[in-house]
């Protein structure tokens, strides 16, 4: 299976979604430089970030357990999609929450919630040194060593499938929750997984509008983690604005490579305030 293909035919679904109701080239709010910080960011990552630190902790792996090739294989399907679900989709959810707690990190995170609305565009959005430092890959990188490979190809494209939905502008969730019957299937699905509306209120400019929700909704493929941790915040409603507020403007290349590139008006830390 050429997962990576499935996940570009997924990814360019909603692209094309997303064109057809006329919300994918021209965003509200959109800046001038938010095209080019999408593009970059999205090459960056999937072309070059994540396959070299899957393929580095592997290797690392490898160094460090030189005869534990595939070794995992053998485990049941439910205890392999475990271990990805705890040590990948989990720990990316504590790296998350920790990227809207510390400032340094943030300052890595908040290219991805620079952008004034949802699309799918800003799936991979994120400084170019963010996914770099994500523990979550390269433990990864280690799982594949060790024979969860075939496991991870279905996981991962039910997982990017999740997230591309919860990002896009296109509701998915929306109509189903008109639907009276389907009720307690959705206080279940909501429960579960990253849905546009949990996620959008994570992307929220406004916590005075009692749907953003700043200090959560940090689930990645499962919101199971907001639950379970208590960073959750369930309205079935969506925030009417999107971005950050009371920060000084963040340039483009300070987007893309802060701390590497600043932007000169103030310190960085003296304008954050931190969302979460």
């Amino acid at each position: 299976m050429n997962y990576q293909l499935v996940i570009l035919v997924i990814f360019i679904s909603f692209g094309i979604a997303e064109i057809i109701s006329k919300s994918f080239l021209h965003q509200p709010e959109e800046a001038k430089g938010d095209k080019w910080v999408e593009l970059i960011s999205t090459v960056m990552l999937t072309v070059v970030t994540q396959p070299m630190v899957l393929l580095l902790g592997g290797v690392i792996a490898a160094t460090i357990a030189p005869n534990s090739a595939n070794t995992l294989a053998g485990l049941p399907i439910l205890a392999q999609l475990g271990l990805l679900l705890v040590l990948d989709d989990m720990l990316q959810y504590w790296w998350h929450r920790a990227s809207h707690t510390f400032p340094w990190l943030y300052g890595l995170h908040r290219a991805h919630h620079n952008g004034h609305y949802m699309s799918i565009r800003i799936v991979y959005r994120n400084n170019m040194l963010y996914y770099l430092f994500m523990p979550s890959l390269w433990i990864t990188g280690a799982l594949l060593y060790l024979g969860l490979g075939e496991v991870y190809v279905y996981y991962v494209t039910v997982k990017m499938s999740v997230i591309f939905g919860a990002h896009s502008n296109v509701r998915w969730d929306a109509p189903l929750y008109k639907i009276k019957a389907l009720s307690p299937i959705m206080w279940v699905v909501e429960r579960v997984i990253s849905t546009p509306a949990t996620h959008a209120a994570h992307h929220g400019r406004h916590v005075e509008d009692q749907i953003t929700n700043y200090k959560g909704n940090f689930g990645n493929l499962l919101f199971f983690w907001d639950i379970l941790f208590g960073t959750a915040k369930i309205t079935r409603q969506y925030p009417e604005t999107f971005g950050v507020e009371n920060l000084a403007p963040m340039s483009e290349g300070a987007q893309l490579l802060w701390p590497i590139i600043r932007d000169t008006t103030k310190p960085f830390e003296e304008n954050q305030r931190i969302e979460g």
